[in-house]
């Protein structure tokens, strides 16, 4: 697999490499993009702070809804893996609990995070061939409107301290449920995409580049026409072993309602998935 190279947002052919980047690997990488790197920077810090304090344990996670914090032992396994990932998240939803000093910047992000991903669903529908699109039960940017289910999740992987359980890993090889993930680079290295050729490759991880994968949803939608890639987090190595790592994926859901194929509605795929993963 060649290495992922990042796109220029504002360049005219952005769409279409962005685009054709996707359906080649499963994620595209974009720079010049209209999200801050000053604000991710303060959510980065703020919800550091948040992870290393008690009062996160008042947040803990409503089972229904999966709103709020989930410990490392309450952590989800990938898909057919029985060992947890290290890792610690929150799940915010503008509808959600969340930590009051925290909230507005948060509300701030996922709205603008979430108009971007919309217009990121245009391109991928405009450069898609009339063939795949015209299966389309909806235009895919409609597939969001009035959707309240796009999950912004904050993950805090810990520090490594030496007594892990065999074979754990940070984020262990998975592939993301819904139509589009959106990424800033994260404060650390250690995102990989697994390519064709079977041979694992680093995601760039300067800071200020967006990542953007495509999700299980996207992949169902379109007949398989975009791939959901595997991707992983490795543990880090050497002195970075004694550091943080936040991450701060938006999850692009649908409305419930939406008809992804003659097979489900996103309704019906969300919870099949939430069951393999042993989350409900």
């Amino acid at each position: 697999m060649t290495a992922l190279v990042a796109v220029d947002f504002t360049a005219p052919d952005a769409p279409a490499r962005f685009t054709e980047s996707l359906r080649e690997t499963g994620f595209g990488v974009l720079k010049n993009h209209p999200l801050e790197q000053t604000q991710v920077s303060s959510i980065y810090a703020n919800w550091q702070c948040f992870f290393d304090g008690d009062d996160k344990h008042d947040f803990v996670y409503t089972v229904g809804p999966q709103d709020g914090f989930f410990p490392a032992e309450m952590a989800e396994s990938a898909k057919g893996q029985s060992v947890k990932d290290i890792k610690e998240y929150f799940h915010f939803y503008p509808w959600g609990k969340c930590p009051a000093h925290l909230r507005d910047e948060l509300m701030d992000y996922y709205a603008k995070a979430g108009s971007l991903a919309q217009t990121l669903l245009g391109w991928v529908e405009a450069n898609t061939p009339a063939a795949v699109s015209d299966t389309f039960s909806e235009p895919l940017s409609d597939m969001m409107t009035g959707s309240e289910q796009s999950l912004l999740r904050i993950l805090h992987y810990p520090p490594l301290s030496g007594d892990e359980e065999p074979n754990a890993i940070r984020a262990a090889a998975h592939e993301d449920i819904n139509l589009l993930t959106i990424l800033p680079a994260s404060n650390e290295p250690g995102l990989q995409v697994l390519g064709k050729d079977g041979e694992w490759v680093d995601v760039p991880c300067e800071f200020g580049n967006l990542i953007v994968n495509i999700g299980d949803m996207l992949q169902e939608a379109t007949g398989r026409h975009y791939p959901s890639t595997t991707h992983r987090v490795v543990n880090p190595e050497g002195a970075r072993k004694d550091k943080s790592r936040i991450s701060l994926p938006l999850f692009l859901h649908p409305r419930p309602d939406v008809r992804l194929s003659e097979r489900y509605t996103a309704d019906e795929y969300l919870k099949q998935r939430l069951r393999e993963l042993g989350v409900i």
